[in-house]
């Protein structure tokens, strides 16, 4: 098949190519620049922004599928998360017109799964609400460009959907790269813990991730699957252990009342309310499973 990868500059999408490559699919990469080097059959040039831009190259492109690993988070900032999150409506809406009107069957796109309420059991499945409402300003827009990009994808006719809510990724060039702003950070000491650190992660690998997106182009399946690893942990478990494993000291174990003002919203979050990821629907119909656990791969880059 023809496969136009966008966000193939990425760290999923860079990963992504070869495995389409080996598989025997004709691979397109949609780059915004093209000076940058990727490993592909061809490479068409947008701005996935703009909306005739990606027309072009699409019609050129002729793809058979899709595949949409679009982000601007090379770091976590507020900019950067509107400006993904543009890319996940906006963006989003432009591909769709695009593949329609270039004959694409299919539509891959990356999601979150880290983006639902915290409610229930510290594990949910891809049926639990998402936290549209979240207090968080910055957050609650995130969330709502998720379900935003979920409907428009979900809801396109003559195109199938597939939504991969990845984990919280890990590996090279991720924020847990022991070189990365997370990992140096627990590396020297300065990443605390609450004193109620419930709060469940699951994380996934970049090539686990990249193996998901190969397994939905390859599937006639669609819908919405979480992509995670077998071992969601409670920030309790998963954050002193990193620390253990990049030879850091134990992390200081913050009051409850300040506890948010020093970690910052979205990081208490993580470490006391946030949701793990269930697997089964992923493992049963995409025929996907990890091969890379954070407990032997978190440290490693």
């Amino acid at each position: 098949m023809r496969v136009v990868v966008a966000g193939a500059t990425g760290l999923i999408g860079g990963a992504l190519l070869p495995l389409l490559k080996a598989r025997g699919h004709h691979v397109v990469a949609l780059v915004r620049d093209e000076a940058k080097a990727v490993d592909a059959d061809e490479v068409v040039v947008a701005d996935a922004l703009d909306p005739v831009a990606v027309r072009i190259a699409l019609r050129a492109a002729r793809p058979d599928v899709v595949v949409h690993q679009l982000t601007a988070l090379r770091q976590m900032s507020a900019d950067a998360l509107e400006a993904t999150a543009r890319l996940r409506t906006e963006g989003t809406a432009n591909l769709i017109v695009s593949a329609r009107e270039a004959g694409a069957g299919k539509l891959v796109v990356q999601g979150i799964s880290f983006a639902t309420a915290p409610l229930g059991a510290p594990v949910l499945d891809e049926d639990a609400p998402l936290y549209l409402d979240a207090p968080d300003p910055t957050w609650a827009r995130t969330v709502q460009a998720v379900a935003e990009m979920e409907r428009l994808v979900l809801g396109t006719p003559d195109v199938a959907g597939t939504i991969l809510r990845y984990g919280t990724l890990f590996g090279a060039q991720t924020q847990y790269d022991p070189d990365g702003p997370f990992g140096a950070r627990v590396g020297r000491g300065k990443m605390p813990i609450p004193e109620a650190a419930t709060g469940v992660t699951s994380f996934v690998h970049v090539q686990d991730a990249a193996l998901a997106a190969l397994a939905a182009v390859d599937s006639d399946v669609t819908g919405v699957f979480n992509i995670a690893d077998d071992e969601p942990a409670e920030g309790s478990t998963w954050l002193p252990e990193y620390a253990r494993m990049l030879g850091a000291p134990p992390p200081r174990v913050l009051p409850g009342d300040i506890a948010e003002k020093v970690l910052g919203w979205f990081t208490h979050h993580q470490l006391t309310a946030m949701r793990g990821a269930r697997t089964d629907r992923a493992r049963a119909e995409l025929g996907w499973k990890p091969t890379v656990s954070w407990r032997r791969g978190l440290a490693s880059g």
